[in-house]
């Protein structure tokens, strides 16, 4: 079967992974890369590994290939670049959904997620913009030259629509790594648009990951979005025919569901 070729970072658990096998169900070859590994161990107390999400994108359908990879480690991401080249031969999506930005929230930190910036920890801001925002960009321009070839291709990457507009109840940090996110997909999409690569980013609601479900309590999830039903979104998108139209954008998940009829809360 020719598949189409898609790398997920950070796809040991939520929004990567639901990402990574709604991708599977639609046929593709995922290749997956988190920190999580059966081998390496977890970084998280949550569920879930690179093994375990390949294994449900094949049970899926697709293919699924895992592979532990910290994305703080420009070697690393540059040698799984070269070895889906070198396996491959093509790669037709990039998304970019690596995120240690939450890593401290997902370990139980709630009251510090929520404090001002002053109260909160250095720290925070390193994980967003080292552990995110610059993996982020590293991976695209490892991966750019391939993309190019593949074109039509595009890179997705996860943002959050805190990053177009401040939501007075969100962390500095938090607001400034998704503006910068979303700059970096719009700034991309320039350079890259001659070659036929879109670049997009976009705008997930609340969805019921599994570290968010660690704090329902406080939270209304009666319209929440599932990480597949995101995932489906994402899969529509990358094979719309008008895709290269919406290049630069930022691109909301319930604007994406309406588009293309799919359903994300279950």
């Amino acid at each position: 079967m020719d598949r189409k070729t898609a790398w997920v970072t950070g796809g040991s658990r939520g929004v990567g992974r639901g990402i990574a096998v709604a991708l599977g169900r639609a046929g593709w070859t995922v290749w997956v890369s988190a920190r999580s590994g059966r081998a390496a161990g977890s970084t998280s107390h949550l569920p879930g590994s690179v093994e375990e999400t390949a294994q449900a994108i094949t049970d899926a359908g697709g293919r699924g290939i895992g592979v532990v990879c910290d994305h703080r480690d420009d070697d690393q991401v540059r040698a799984l670049a070269d070895r889906i080249e070198a396996e491959g031969g093509a790669l037709h999506l990039l998304v970019n959904n690596a995120w240690a930005g939450y890593e401290r929230l997902n370990a139980g930190e709630w009251t510090e997620w929520n404090a001002p910036f002053w109260q909160q920890p250095l720290a925070l801001w390193d994980a967003m913009f080292d552990g995110g925002v610059r993996t982020h960009y590293v991976t695209s321009a490892v991966c750019a030259p391939l993309l190019r070839r593949t074109a039509p291709s595009a890179i997705v990457t996860v943002s959050m629509e805190v990053g177009a507009r401040h939501d007075p109840h969100q962390g500095v940090a938090y607001s400034v790594a998704k503006a910068a996110d979303d700059r970096l997909a719009a700034a991309m999409a320039g350079q890259l648009a001659a070659d036929s690569v879109a670049s997009v980013a976009v705008y997930p609601g609340l969805v019921r990951t599994e570290g968010v479900m660690q704090f329902a309590e406080h939270l209304d999830l009666s319209s929440a979005q599932t990480p597949e039903g995101v995932g489906r979104c994402v899969a529509a998108l990358a094979v719309d025919p008008q895709l290269m139209s919406l290049t630069g954008q930022a691109l909301h998940i319930a604007d994406l569901a309406a588009r293309y009829g799919v359903n994300v809360t279950d």
